[in-house]
Formats: C-alpha cells, sequence, structure tokens
C-alpha cells in the first residue's frame, strides 16, 4: 500500500502501479503458500492451522479497517492492522480440518498435529450429542489462558423448542451497583462484588511481585524465577474473580430465561459509565453488558424474546403508577417520591416496572418500535404520549 501511495505521488499510471494484494483470506493464503518456503522453512514442523488462525485475523482486521475508514463499518474507529505480542496476547490457535474427535471415554480429545490428549474435565455433554447425532464439531480452539491450557469447540446444534416456565410472563430489569439487578416483581438480585471481596488479597500479591526483579525491556533482563512465582500467584487471584463473576451471571441469565417470556432491559451507555473514575471499578466488576450479552442469546434458546428500551427512557424518573416524569432525579434520592399521585417506592422497584410496562408498547405497535423520551425533548407531563424518535424497543431472538 505504502509502494502504491508512493508511485500514484510520483504520477506514475494506475496500470503501472504494484498490483494490489487481495484482502480476502484465500487471497492471503495463496499469498502465503507462495512465500512461506523463503521467509519460513521450517512450516511442516507444525500445523496448517498455526498459519490460517493468523491470516484469518489479519483479513478480519483489514475489513473492519477498510470498513470504518469508508463509513460502511458501524462502531468506534479501527485503526490498521498490527501485530500481536507475545506477552500480552493469549495464545491460541484454531482448528478447522483434520481429525477433531471426542474419545469414547470421553476425558480425551484428538487435535490435528498434536493427538491424543487428556481432559482435566469429561466431555460427556458434547459427546452424547455427537452420538446422538444432533451435534456437529465445525472446530477447536486451543487457547493458554492464566497458565493453564484450554480447549473450546464450537458446534453446530440441533436444538429442541423450549418454552419458558411462565410462558405469559414479563419481567424488566434494571442493573445496579448497590444491588446487581431488581426485578419488575420485587426480587433483588444482590450484587457479591467479587473484586471488591478480593482487593485486600490482590493488593498483598501485587506489592510481593513489585519487591521481585522482573523482566526489563530496556536492558534485555528476564525476570527472576520468583518473579514469574508471584506473578502466576496475582494472575491467579485476577483469575479466580473472573470465573466466579462470569459463573453468577450465567447462572443468573439462564435462571430469568427459563423463567420468563420476555426480559425488558435498559440500552445503558456502559462505556460512557466507565468515565467515572469513581464507579468505573463497581461498574465493570457487574458486568452489565455481559448480562444483556448473555439475555440476548439465551431468551433465543429458550424460545423468549429480549426487548431493548431506548437509552434515553426515563426508566427512574417516571412514576410507574401515573406516568408522571420528574425532571431532576439526583442519584442520592434512593427512594421515588411521585409529587402527582403520592407514590412512594424504590427508584430501581419503580424504573423495573417501567421497563416490564414497555413490553405492552411493543405489542401494542407490533413489529415497529416503542417510544422512547429522546434527548432533545422535554420530559412529559402527567397524561401525555412520548413521541417516537428512534427505534426505542427492538426485540432479540
Amino acid at each position: 500500500m505504502d509502494q502504491r501511495t508512493a508511485e500514484s505521488s510520483y504520477g506514475v499510471p494506475g496500470e503501472l502501479l504494484t498490483p494490489p494484494l487481495s484482502w480476502s483470506l484465500a487471497g492471503l493464503r495463496k499469498a502465503w503458500n507462495q512465500a512461506k518456503p523463503q521467509v519460513a522453512p521450517w512450516w511442516p514442523e507444525v500445523s496448517k492451522e498455526a498459519f490460517n488462525t493468523g491470516l484469518d485475523a489479519l483479513a478480519r482486521g483489514l475489513k473492519n479497517w477498510a470498513g470504518s475508514r469508508t463509513g460502511t463499518r458501524a462502531g468506534r474507529p479501527v485503526g490498521f492492522p498490527r501485530f500481536k505480542s507475545r506477552r500480552r496476547t493469549t495464545p491460541s490457535v484454531r482448528f478447522t480440518t483434520g481429525s477433531i474427535r471426542v474419545e469414547p471415554d470421553r476425558m480425551h480429545v484428538v487435535l490435528p498435529r498434536l493427538g491424543r490428549l487428556k481432559l482435566h474435565e469429561s466431555a460427556r455433554k458434547l459427546a452424547r450429542r455427537l452420538d446422538l447425532g444432533t451435534a456437529r464439531i465445525m472446530s477447536a480452539t486451543v487457547r493458554r489462558d492464566r497458565g493453564r491450557w484450554h480447549v473450546s469447540f464450537t458446534v453446530e446444534v440441533e436444538r429442541a423448542e423450549h418454552i419458558p416456565a411462565r410462558p405469559a410472563s414479563v419481567v424488566g430489569v434494571d442493573v445496579g451497583i448497590k444491588t446487581l439487578a431488581v426485578l419488575s416483581t420485587g426480587e433483588l438480585i444482590d450484587n457479591p462484588r467479587h473484586l471488591v471481596a478480593a482487593q485486600q488479597r490482590m493488593r498483598s500479591l501485587a506489592r510481593a511481585l513489585s519487591r521481585k526483579t522482573g523482566p526489563d525491556r530496556r536492558t534485555g533482563r528476564r525476570p527472576s524465577k520468583r518473579w514469574e512465582q508471584a506473578a502466576a500467584r496475582l494472575g491467579g487471584a485476577h483469575t479466580r474473580v473472573s470465573n466466579l463473576r462470569r459463573d453468577g451471571l450465567h447462572k443468573l441469565t439462564t435462571r430469568l430465561t427459563r423463567e420468563h417470556h420476555t426480559i425488558v432491559v435498559e440500552d445503558l451507555n456502559v462505556t460512557g459509565m466507565l468515565r467515572n473514575r469513581r464507579l468505573a471499578r463497581h461498574i465493570a466488576d457487574a458486568g452489565f453488558a455481559e448480562i444483556r450479552r448473555q439475555l440476548a442469546y439465551k431468551t433465543g434458546w429458550n424460545g423468549g424474546r429480549l426487548l431493548i428500551a431506548d437509552r434515553w427512557y426515563a426508566s427512574s424518573k417516571t412514576c410507574s403508577a401515573c406516568g408522571t416524569v420528574k425532571a431532576k432525579l439526583a442519584l442520592s434520592e434512593r427512594e421515588y417520591h411521585c409529587q402527582a399521585c403520592g407514590l412512594i417506592i424504590d427508584r430501581d422497584r419503580n424504573a423495573a416496572l417501567n421497563l416490564a410496562a414497555l413490553a405492552a408498547q411493543f405489542d401494542t405497535a407490533g413489529s415497529g418500535p416503542v417510544a422512547g423520551r429522546g434527548a432533545d425533548q422535554k420530559p412529559r407531563t402527567r397524561g401525555q404520549v412520548a413521541t417516537k424518535r428512534q427505534p426505542g424497543t427492538t426485540p432479540v431472538g
């Protein structure tokens, strides 16, 4: 690309410019097959999937960069692909071809080039589906995370149709820091705050690590054995917090999707919320975005639906009894006091009830959007209906 840009600046005609390379995976693989005897004469010693994994990541990175420049890709601007760091990146490789199977004892798997590997956990759930013919392995990814090797399978599964335990149930879910989730049914889900609970131990491990002789890239100094051991202990503490958080969120979202048919949540600006330096750690520990991500695909698995309320919908400022909207509601006000009807209710419970009420508006509108109060609109008074500014509620799954 730099060569073509330089040639263009010199006035070289388009037909005489250096031929461009294809950015597709097939084109990159073809170029690699032509160059690998010279640049990597040791390539037959490892699996071809090691190179294919990198080429696939490069193809997706180039596509995202080009789409970001032309405006065809939504989201944040994406820069030009860069080489991964061997120090900070999780080593991984994805196998898409070759012999990939689970052994009959269900404690071993066979992967290309690596051969027969023993598992720490039984693969009986996957083996049962494979034996019944309701699943087919598409690929296997091996990665090293916090000193442990993991293998994950991408599987095409034939899922039976599921119906929630309460097919007519509608629940609004208001997430927060003090309480992880407040349901419109009145149930409160406590926030375990795993990171806060482990903070003292992690600080102690970090101080112990700082006293060891670590690596220095400027002088080329290698870390001492004790530094590596201390770093492994600190990494293990972080891994435990991550595993506890993931386990709790999976149990919560699985229970909600199996019990309720319609779940309504808010479209929170988590990225903007993380800019608050006083609450960023607690917001990240709660995992707001992960809750919505898991609800999105689990509602489809269990025959339900997920509705996303508009980001500017005033769920906390709106009275769940009469519909009056307050102009201001400080974060320190934990109870909602309605001046119109006299309702006194917990603000999070009030928000959850308003979210659950949006499901009726969606059913009335059919496949259209549900109105949400836009940022350029004044709060509506009692008896008024919010106007439609942009899609407020979208079904997922």
